[in-house]
C-alpha cells in the first residue's frame, strides 16, 4: 500500500499559535499545501470557539478551499456535535480522537476514557464517510505518565474505523516503541497511522521506524508547527519538509514538491513573524558536490 502524507498545519499546526489566523489565510495555506503535492491535509477541527480560538470559522475555512483532485481534505471532531458540523461540510474524512488515558480525556475533552470511548464508537457508527480514529498520548501522557502499549491496541481494537492512527502526542517515544505498537495495532487488520512529535528530537526516526513497521500514513506539520493546547510541553510536529527531504534522500516517493513546500514555510515565517523550527526551509536541499 502506498504511503499517504498528511499535512496537519493548518489544524495541529496553528492551534498552538499565539494569534488567531483569519479563515481566508487559513484556506490559503491548505491550498498552498495542496498545490505542493499533499494527498491529505487536515484542514479545520470542529472545536468550541472559545477553548481554541485558533480554529474558529472552520466553516469558513472550508468553503474558501480551491479543491484540486486527488487531495483528500480531512477534518477533526471530538464529540457529536462537532461530527455534526463537519458532516454539513464537503471534508472527505472525518478524523475522530480520542487520549488513551482517562485524565487527558477529561482535560482535552470534558469526558472520561470510557464516555470518550462510547463518544468515539458513535461518531464511527453514524459516519457517512472514511473515517479515521486518532489514539493520543498513545505512548506517554503529561498526567498518568507511561502508557501501557496493551490498553492501547485493547481501545484500538473497539474501533471500527477505517483506519488508525496512534499519535505520540508530547514526542516520548522511540523508535522501539513505535516499532512495536505499530506492529500490534496493524494486526488488528486496518490501515495505520503515525502521527510524531519532535518534543525530544525523536520525531524523525519514529516517523521512518513507523513506516518499517507497515504503517501507510505519516502525519506531518508544514515548518515543524504545533503543539496542544491540554499538553504541557509538548512542542511541535515534526516538520512537513523536513520529512519529505528524508524520505525522498531514502528512497522512498512521496510525490510532493519539495521546493514548494520549502516557500510555503519561509511565507508562513513571514506571516507569523518568527523564525520556525523546521530545518530543511532554512539550510536549503542540499546540492551533491561533484567529486
Amino acid at each position: 500500500m502506498a504511503l499517504t502524507l498528511c499535512d496537519v498545519g493548518p489544524r495541529d499546526g496553528l492551534q498552538n499559535e499565539p494569534d488567531a489566523l483569519a479563515p481566508a489565510v487559513r484556506a490559503e495555506l491548505i491550498n498552498k499545501l495542496a498545490a505542493a503535492g499533499l494527498p491529505r491535509i487536515e484542514a479545520v477541527s470542529f472545536v468550541r470557539d472559545d477553548r481554541i480560538p485558533q480554529m474558529a470559522g472552520a466553516e469558513e475555512v472550508v468553503a474558501e478551499i480551491e479543491r484540486r483532485d486527488g487531495v483528500e481534505y480531512a477534518g477533526l471532531v471530538l464529540n457529536e456535535q462537532g461530527f455534526e458540523r463537519l458532516r454539513a461540510t464537503g471534508l472527505d474524512r472525518v478524523n475522530v480522537t480520542l487520549g488513551a488515558t482517562d485524565t487527558f480525556n477529561r482535560r482535552n475533552g470534558n469526558a472520561s476514557l470510557v464516555e470518550a470511548t462510547a463518544r468515539v464508537e458513535r461518531i464511527l457508527a453514524e459516519a457517512d464517510r472514511p473515517t479515521t480514529a486518532t489514539i493520543s498520548v498513545a505512548f506517554g501522557c503529561p498526567f498518568e505518565g507511561e502508557v501501557d502499549p496493551g490498553v492501547v491496541v485493547e481501545l484500538a481494537g473497539r474501533l471500527e474505523a477505517d483506519e488508525l492512527g496512534l499519535a505520540d502526542t508530547i514526542g516520548v517515544a522511540t523508535p522501539s516503541a513505535v516499532r512495536s505498537l505499530v506492529k500490534r495495532t496493524l494486526a488488528l487488520g486496518k490501515p495505520v497511522g503515525f502521527h510524531g512529535h519532535n518534543t525530544r528530537n525523536t520525531g524523525y526516526a519514529n516517523a521512518l521506524a513507523a513506516l518499517e513497521a507497515g504503517a501507510t500514513v505519516l502525519d506531518a506539520s508544514i515548518g515543524g508547527l504545533g503543539g496542544c493546547p491540554y499538553a504541557p510541553r509538548a512542542t511541535g510536529n515534526i516538520a512537513t519538509e523536513d520529512l519529505v527531504y528524508l524520505l525522498e534522500g531514502e528512497g522512498i516517493e512521496t510525490g510532493v514538491d519539495l521546493d514548494a513546500l520549502i516557500h510555503v514555510s519561509q511565507w508562513l515565517e513571514t506571516l507569523l513573524g518568527r523564525q520556525l523550527e523546521g530545518q530543511v526551509y532554512r539550510a536549503g536541499v542540499s546540492a551533491v558536490a561533484s567529486p
